[in-house]
């Protein structure tokens, strides 16, 4: 699939993983709509790959519904990627015995409703716009990536929360694209493992925390790049045979119980 003089929308597209596939969607001559919460930093990296940004909170609906629309306005919407998401750690229980040292339930709503429900807000309004575009010579008329985690898998311990939303895209993944396909539109998730992103924070502590989590992977003994994650995802988008499958990229990386 060609993405070139196409539109194209990230959420979560102002840092990390998001802000790698914007880079490499633009090198591919798509014009980048950056859906994120993040300002400054999104109008900056939109005015350096030429693209555009629109604030959005992807728990609201008109607000995903305008990034659809500013991503039509400039060219045919044909590449979707759902990167936007937060993560929480809360034991489910407390020690003390007492339902309000449970885990918070609002906490865990809003978890679900950013990674998941968001998640799928998107690629309903997303698809629903390329549904519209002329298909190509092999019937496609886009593509959409969605971000889980590997704890969609090996949820540690306090991430109830997290890896329900994450389990809740990977869960998805099949069934949306079963519904997508007579469209024309395809649907992947990529699970990243742990990837340095400005999560981890900056200096010395920052640097060491990361070491020592590096040591837990597999091979190569580091944290992930951005760009890793973003050239599976481009991957997945443009390679027209690629279709309901959930990729990890974690370096091999099994995460232990805590």
């Amino acid at each position: 699939m060609d993405v070139s003089g196409a539109s194209a929308i990230v959420t979560g597209g102002a840092s990390g993983i998001g802000a790698a596939v914007a880079r490499r969607l633009a090198a591919l001559g798509a014009t980048v709509v950056i859906a994120d919460l993040q300002v400054d930093t999104g109008q900056s990296l939109a005015a350096e790959i030429g693209g555009a940004f629109v604030r959005t909170d992807v728990t609201q609906t008109a607000q995903v519904a305008a990034a659809v629309n500013t991503a039509t306005d400039i060219a045919p919407l044909w590449a979707c990627v759902n990167s936007a998401g937060v993560g929480k750690a809360q034991r489910t229980i407390g020690r003390d015995g007492t339902f309000e040292s449970a885990h918070d339930l609002e906490a865990f709503r809003r978890i679900v409703e950013i990674n998941l429900i968001g998640t799928f807000d998107m690629t309903r309004l997303a698809a629903t716009a390329m549904s519209r575009n002329e298909p190509d010579a092999d019937g496609s008329r886009g593509a959409i990536v969605n971000l889980a985690s590997v704890a969609a898998f090996d949820g540690q311990i306090g991430q109830a929360s997290y890896s329900a939303s994450k389990g809740g895209v990977v869960g998805m993944t099949l069934p949306v694209a079963r519904d997508l396909s007579a469209a024309g539109i395809r649907l992947n998730t990529v699970a990243p493992g742990l990837i340095d992103t400005p999560i981890y924070g900056e200096g010395e502590r920052a640097t060491s925390l990361k070491a020592r989590l590096g040591d837990s992977v597999l091979f190569p003994r580091r944290l992930g790049a951005p760009d890793e994650l973003a050239r599976v995802v481009i991957e997945c988008l443009t390679n027209g045979y690629l279709n309901a499958e959930v990729i990890r990229v974690d370096g091999g990386i099994r995460m232990p119980a805590k």
